[in-house]
């Protein structure tokens, strides 16, 4: 039985045709609330909230990279630790084409295009993580060796602590 918090996305059919279990977390969604916001709502720490960033290369090519909620990338620790000369986010709009998600509510899970997911080496350290699941408001819970088993992500140390 799904629960009433359950909304069907390409993130949640993902993961069910890959036999996940995953709890389901809606929340208010605010403009520009970022993962502290989702943190106070549901009452987890922002540090198991992995943000879902989409990237591109010096060629456009675009990458997921998965970090924690009170953290940034270091966009030129990440170029170099993945050989590329440099990485930037996308523009909102472009991140939207290549995910099939809207900013803010972007999932790994279900893109719309295949893409290399990147993530922080720490969140190895987590149990379960809350993550987009595919629309604004709504998040995931999820043990994180499921995430690694799907994604197959590569591993990157490219983490700065948020102010």
């Amino acid at each position: 039985m799904k629960s009433e918090n359950y909304h069907e996305t390409p993130a949640t059919e993902f993961l069910e045709q890959n036999g996940v279990i995953f709890s389901c977390h809606s929340y208010h969604y605010e403009d520009h609330g970022g993962t502290r916001a989702v943190a106070e709502e549901l009452r987890v720490g922002e540090h198991a909230v992995v943000k879902t960033l989409i990237m591109e290369d010096e060629s456009k090519q675009p990458i997921i990279m998965l970090i924690h909620g009170d953290c940034k990338v270091s966009a030129k620790e990440l170029a170099r630790q993945i050989h590329r000369k440099k990485i930037a986010m996308c523009k909102p709009e472009v991140a939207n084409r290549h995910s099939g998600y809207l900013v803010g509510g972007t999932s790994p899970f279900g893109t719309k295009k295949k893409m290399p997911v990147y993530i922080e080496k720490s969140i190895l350290n987590l149990d379960s993580i809350f993550i987009n699941g595919g629309k604004r408001g709504y998040q995931l819970q999820l043990p994180v060796k499921d995430l690694m088993l799907l994604l197959e992500p590569e591993i990157v140390e490219v983490a700065i602590k948020s102010d």
